[in-house]
């Protein structure tokens, strides 16, 4: 144990969060954990204080001054455009990777899974879970799904090195590169790519469809998974739930300096003030966190007393089964049984060791500039219209520039002209693709503009603008179909 204490950010959070953290502060002080704890508010009162962050800018100070972050489940009000400040705070702090394991405890706690041993890794900064929005029409919205190359290779690399670091045999990817086939077929092909620098850890891609239906039915054939955010978000969800409980299960945000721990589950306002919730999910954060500075040894005490109060058939409402559960008790007295096994190791569950210097330094990835001809060859142009589809074709199609001149139309991806079909269900966002007249010639940034002011005389309400873009001779964009 360390001489000195470690600063740590605490956050107890809205709903069920100030009982949880209390529970959870309880356990690690009775096992003599280490730590100086800096608290700071965040949340729901400081959203309707008129941060719309939901974050104080004196709280970012403190949680970069401290070693790690615990923090309890927040709740974001509802209305006022607010942004999710779990969002705000792994983006604004580059808390690229979210480790979440989801681990049966048969037959303590009931599951149809009795060997699960998971762990998702979830990128945790990009995808359409950034949450870059708009809404362009009165009946039509917008997501930007948003995948980088450098964010690709940190998480799956990350992955790996999760992998190899606790001794784990396969990293699975989940994509959906059959149908996204510029951001989800990059991130498949980074994982291939990396893949190969670990040839002792064997690698496989599912498509995420199927590959969740296997991890709902057979979650055993599984051992580590990387995923894009979304995905990661949803399927860890799931497996924690099909282990046992969504409320057992905690998290790592990890970044290259900072790191941030908590539950993977939400605020539960219901369940607030009435000394039920399960602190579980927090305290395996705060075990998480632990391995995380150092303090091994700790962690251990408190994992292996947590696995033997689950032994015992003390539980919380949530995992309490009739005839297998002993005891019904409430979030303090969890908390009090836990601390009554410190020390002690459960007998029919494996013990847990942790091995020291376990901390994953996170491997800095130099942003990706490849040397690359990228050629500007056409524009889509996206319109509000309130018309049928038969109208706006016609008069769509009449207007073009001396260079350039509309090749497709567009609704919701589908193609309506040229050689459409009279059964698309049409909205009123349409995309027009406009290119040169001569097929492959280079267009300019001005002879964008000249049409856009074109398209403004007769009257288009244009929305946005994406330019199209040959890379190394690929094109840039999707087909006429998508």
């Amino acid at each position: 144990m360390s001489s000195s204490k470690i600063p740590v950010a605490i956050a107890y959070g809205d709903g069920i969060g100030p009982e949880i953290m209390q529970a959870t502060l309880h356990v690690l002080d009775e096992a003599g954990a280490p730590l100086d704890y800096k608290k700071i508010e965040i949340g729901e009162k400081v959203y309707l204080s008129g941060h719309s962050t939901g974050i104080e800018d004196s709280s970012w100070e403190t949680i970069k001054r401290t070693n790690a972050f615990l923090k309890a489940p927040i709740t974001t009000p509802q209305g006022g455009g607010f942004k999710s400040l779990n969002v705000t705070i792994r983006t604004t702090l580059g808390l690229f990777a979210n480790i979440r394991p989801c681990v049966s405890y048969a037959p303590f706690v009931r599951t149809k899974h009795p060997n699960m041993d998971v762990v998702i890794v979830r990128e945790n900064e990009e995808d359409l879970y950034a949450g870059i929005e708009y809404r362009q029409t009165p009946g039509v919205c917008e997501s930007i799904k948003l995948i980088s190359r450098h964010g690709c290779e940190k998480i799956v690399r990350h992955a790996f090195e999760y992998a190899r670091h606790y001794g784990r045999k396969k990293v699975t990817c989940f994509t959906k590169d059959n149908i996204m086939k510029f951001s989800d077929g990059l991130f498949h092909k980074v994982f291939d790519e990396i893949a190969k620098e670990y040839p002792l850890i064997e690698n496989e891609h599912w498509i995420v469809d199927i590959g969740a239906a296997k991890l709902a039915d057979t979650p055993e054939a599984f051992d580590v998974i990387v995923m894009p955010n979304l995905y990661g978000d949803i399927l860890s969800d799931v497996a924690a739930q099909i282990s046992g409980s969504v409320g057992l299960a905690g998290s790592a945000n990890i970044g290259d300096t900072v790191a941030m721990f908590e539950a993977i589950h939400g605020s539960a306002p219901r369940r607030a003030g009435q000394n039920m919730a399960n602190p579980s999910g927090l305290l395996l954060a705060s075990v998480m966190m632990l391995v995380h500075l150092g303090q091994e040894r700790i962690a251990e005490r408190i994992h292996n007393a947590w696995l033997k109060t689950l032994e015992e058939g003390i539980h919380t409402y949530d995992i309490f089964t009739e005839g297998k559960s002993k005891k019904k008790v409430g979030t303090k007295e969890f908390a009090q049984a836990i601390c009554k096994f410190l020390g002690e190791k459960p007998s029919t569950l494996k013990s847990i060791v942790y091995q020291e210097n376990r901390k994953i330094t996170p491997l800095v990835t130099e942003h990706y500039h490849a040397e690359s001809e990228r050629i500007l060859v056409g524009t889509d142009i996206y319109v509000y219209a309130k018309e049928k589809a038969e109208p706006f074709i016609k008069k769509a199609t009449s207007i073009e520039t001396v260079d350039l001149s509309l090749k497709m139309i567009t609704n919701r991806g589908v193609r309506v002209w040229p050689n459409g079909h009279p059964e698309t269900t049409c909205v009123e966002q349409w995309r027009c693709r406009f290119m040169h007249k001569r097929k492959g010639q280079a267009i300019t940034q001005m002879e964008i503009i000249g049409l856009m002011e074109e398209l403004e005389k007769h009257g288009y309400d244009m929305i946005k603008s994406e330019n199209l873009y040959m890379i190394d001779g690929i094109a840039g964009y999707s087909s006429a179909e998508g």
